[in-house]
């Protein structure tokens, strides 16, 4: 127990909680755009896929990272644009539009990787690039805090800055105030000429942009090659950290904290002999506790 308590505090398991929770952040502040213009999307899970995989064929074909991300941005847009057509423009249902599209991936990616490698497990033999760890000057050499701050991969410390910019398109810019005026009261945004539903897919363009860096960090950084299935659920949880951070992109990336330490204490339990099944349902085990939570003032209110 003893031993446990000195990983839970030390430098080492602060980074990890911050590797962990890179993916589950970028689809937490996706899931908040999509939010705000009034949009449940539920097929981040599938976008993310498809953007893992398009990160390392592109990366292996044009053999550079600005392929791969290039690829994974490109495929998990085709995967938004169809989710915005058929829910803005035809009328679809989102939930149902979302999980088919999850199933897609889910499949899709799969008999992907079947015809250009050989193999339904990995891309281990494709030769994919990955993004590098950035190592900060001075700031790598300080006791403890080095440990934190330094050595992160270079997603983890874009998704960061992404939160100030989440911060800043949906309160600081005109855009963001379309984004919100057409969720929260589209017959008043049409009556100023606001294009509902222009406003509402080119939330979810944004939306998709975000889920998407969140699929290519799992195949170009959390891992260097894609493997099948591999967000995992993260798409999931990203939702749930969303719901919990209220609308708030810092509340949300604490909560995308909060799970990734469930996530980082899930892969320790199989270093202390703990079943791995108890590994794996920790991050889920959370999610669900913190979505009781949140909802048990709103049953006393009422």
């Amino acid at each position: 127990m003893d031993e446990l308590f000195r990983l839970i505090f030390s430098a080492d398991f602060v980074a990890s909680v911050l590797r962990m929770s890179t993916p589950i952040l970028f689809v937490g502040l996706a899931a908040m755009v999509g939010d705000k213009a009034d949009v449940l999307c539920v097929a981040y899970e599938g976008i993310m896929l498809f953007a893992a995989f398009g990160g390392v064929v592109g990366s292996a074909l044009l053999h550079s990272l600005a392929g791969g991300l290039t690829g994974g941005l490109l495929a998990g847009l085709v995967i938004t644009g169809i989710f915005a057509y058929f829910v803005l423009y035809m009328d679809a249902k989102p939930m149902l539009i979302g999980l088919a599209l999850n199933i897609l991936a889910s499949a899709g990616t799969v008999f992907g990787l079947y015809l250009i490698t050989g193999s339904k497990a990995n891309s281990a033999n494709l030769g994919s690039m990955a993004f590098s760890e950035i190592h900060i000057p001075v700031v790598e050499n300080i006791p403890v805090i080095g440990g934190i701050v330094s050595g992160h991969n270079t997603l983890t410390y874009f998704v960061f800055l992404c939160v100030f910019l989440v911060q800043m398109l949906l309160y600081r810019t005109p855009l963001g105030l379309r984004i919100r005026t057409a969720g929260e009261a589209p017959l008043a945004a049409a009556s100023v000429g606001i294009n509902v539903s222009k406003t509402k897919f080119i939330a979810l363009i944004i939306s998709g942009l975000l889920a998407s860096m969140g699929g290519i960090f799992m195949s170009m950084a959390y891992l260097p090659y894609f493997t099948r299935d591999m967000v995992a659920g993260r798409g999931f949880i990203g939702i749930a950290a969303q719901s919990l951070g209220a609308g708030s992109p810092l509340l949300t990336m604490v909560w995308t904290m909060v799970f990734g330490a469930a996530d980082a204490l899930g892969s320790m339990a199989q270093s202390f002999r703990l079943p791995s099944q108890f590994a794996q349902m920790t991050p889920y085990l959370v999610t669900l506790i913190g979505l009781v939570l949140m909802n048990i003032p709103k049953k006393v209110r009422k």
